[in-house]
């Protein structure tokens, strides 16, 4: 029987080149997203690659919707093998000007939302022997971020929220369901593109790679999380920033 992913945020970025290298790796792919021509984008290139895709509009911050959609994936594929929480927004604002919706919203798309998926997985899993979650993260979590990130403290509080979550949840579940978290640092991507393309000698000069990273960078370390057997990792946060950040 076909393995089953569930990838949030799939329809572009770093969700579309985890979607591919999954879909690559043997899984069917059920994607979720806010951008109806991303996700038929993405599908498709899953398609071409002879693997079936699920393809579902909805935000994140939706609990209920999350529930469906849970139970969608399941009625089709009877399992879900993998979860990735990949779903997230940037916050740009500081502490004095972003509002209190501002701050909601950042909590509960990048972090709230991540939970949201996570509580109808787990009997999925469980019912079918276990599985693995993957939980988008950030280096901020660990750096607070520097005055000049795209995002502040709101989203750092997020993930590091993803970290402790991802800790805990570790133990939890344990050991049917195996849980970790990724960091990833200066990723380029089509949101991303023109802030870093701006600056991308200067960001490329403090990372030992000397380059910015891509999405397949980040795809890579989610697919052997994903696939890795035997597996003996669980509640990591693992660093992909081509060593900008000494933790």
């Amino acid at each position: 029987m076909n393995k089953v992913a569930l990838v949030t945020g799939g329809g572009r970025g770093i969700g579309r080149g985890c979607a591919l290298d999954l879909a690559r790796h043997g899984f069917d792919i059920a994607l979720v997203d806010l951008i109806e021509d991303d996700l038929s984008r993405t599908s498709a290139e899953i398609r071409d690659l002879g693997r079936e895709a699920l393809t579902f509009i909805a935000d994140v911050r939706d609990h209920a919707r999350a529930a469906e959609i849970v139970g969608e994936v399941d009625r089709k594929w009877g399992r879900i093998d993998v979860l990735f929480n990949n779903a997230g927004r940037s916050m740009p604002k500081g502490v004095e000007e972003i509002s209190e919706q501002e701050f909601d919203d950042t909590i509960a798309i990048n972090l709230k939302g991540a939970f949201n998926y996570i509580q109808p997985t787990v009997p999925v899993m469980r019912r079918n022997g276990g599985g693995r979650i993957i939980n988008m993260s950030s280096m901020n979590a660990h750096t607070g971020g520097v005055t000049s990130a795209v995002s502040k403290f709101a989203y750092t509080a997020a993930k590091a929220g993803i970290i402790g979550m991802t800790r805990s949840l570790a133990k939890e579940l344990g050991p049917e369901i195996v849980v970790n978290a990724v960091c990833p640092g200066v990723i380029k991507t089509e949101l991303s593109n023109a802030m870093i393309s701006a600056r991308e000698a200067d960001l490329a000069a403090g990372i030992s790679m000397k380059r910015v990273g891509t999405p397949e960078d980040v795809a890579s370390v989610v697919t052997f999380l994903a696939t890795a057997e035997p597996n003996f990792m669980t509640g990591q946060d693992i660093q992909i920033d081509g060593m900008q950040w000494v933790r």
